[in-house]
């Protein structure tokens, strides 16, 4: 036997990947909504991947009544697998609602924190099925995740849409804004807000797209959005962090424009009737 076959045959087993636990990252907030009056968990959007049943984590946070008819808002992240910073801010976020339920006033919040559940699992940018499901919407997708998300974006009827996201490539925290005209009057001090525990990243130019004051105006196609056809449009922000900064400042940044959107967009509404 020569030593290259005896190195072979004695080489360890290649280790095992280890999977991130959905379970357990989602366990408060299960915890929460055992007994809670405000927030509802829904485990009815199932699929199927390699033979292993899966779930698209739904959650659904009632803030107290504040008007005629409740804000409808849908907030998503995990979309890409390795973006865990906008996954955990959720988490924190619901905590932070259920301890002050006055900050939701008036809105109905769905919540989907993990939008792509096997690319969490193995922290991939893409689904097991290879997939960057943020490229995949309205587009006649054959993927399970992205036909879930889309039947929720066309029953729902959002009137806002907000994604979270990570950049690798930038050292400052930056944002996307499109649909209803008033989505720069909220994306703006959204912005201001989480620049108090992170830089804002004000290139001219971020991620290939022309940029102002840390904001930018396009899009990729394909990405999670409104129904094309959806009338009126509504406000669709996504917030985008630095990658590198400590875990908690990315989440202190991102619960503090959540927060501020909220509050901006209350606004909006109060004065409206007098536009």
């Amino acid at each position: 036997m020569t030593i290259t076959e005896s190195l072979v045959k004695t080489a360890a087993p290649a280790p095992r990947k280890i999977r991130r636990a959905i379970a357990e990252l989602l366990a408060p907030l299960e915890q929460i909504a055992a007994t809670s009056p405000n927030l509802v968990a829904n485990h009815d959007a199932q699929f199927e991947m390699d033979g292993e049943s899966y779930e698209l984590p739904r959650y659904l946070f009632v803030g107290p009544r504040g008007g005629d008819t409740p804000i409808r808002v849908g907030i998503f992240a995990g979309i890409h697998g390795d973006e865990p910073e906008g996954v955990h801010a959720l988490v924190q976020f619901i905590k932070l609602l259920e301890a002050k339920p006055e900050l939701a006033t008036g809105y109905y919040l769905s919540f989907y924190p993990v939008c792509n559940p096997t690319g969490f699992e193995d922290n991939t940018r893409h689904s097991r099925a290879g997939k960057d499901l943020n490229r995949e919407f309205w587009r006649n997708t054959a993927e399970p995740e992205v036909r879930l998300l889309q039947a929720e974006l066309i029953s729902r009827s959002f009137q806002g849409i907000i994604s979270l996201h990570t950049d690798d490539t930038s050292d400052g925290f930056y944002g996307f804004a499109h649909g209803a005209t008033l989505t720069k009057s909220l994306i703006a001090p959204a912005l201001s807000a989480a620049e108090k525990f992170l830089p804002r990243d004000v290139r001219p130019v971020i991620d290939g797209f022309p940029a102002r004051n840390g904001i930018i105006r396009h899009a990729y196609e394909g990405i999670l959005n409104a129904p094309p056809k959806i009338r009126p449009r509504p406000f669709e922000i996504i917030l985008e962090t630095p990658a590198a900064p400590p875990e908690y400042l990315k989440e202190l940044a991102f619960v503090s424009a959540l927060q501020t959107i909220l509050l901006e967009y209350n606004k909006f509404i109060a004065y409206a009737p007098n536009l």
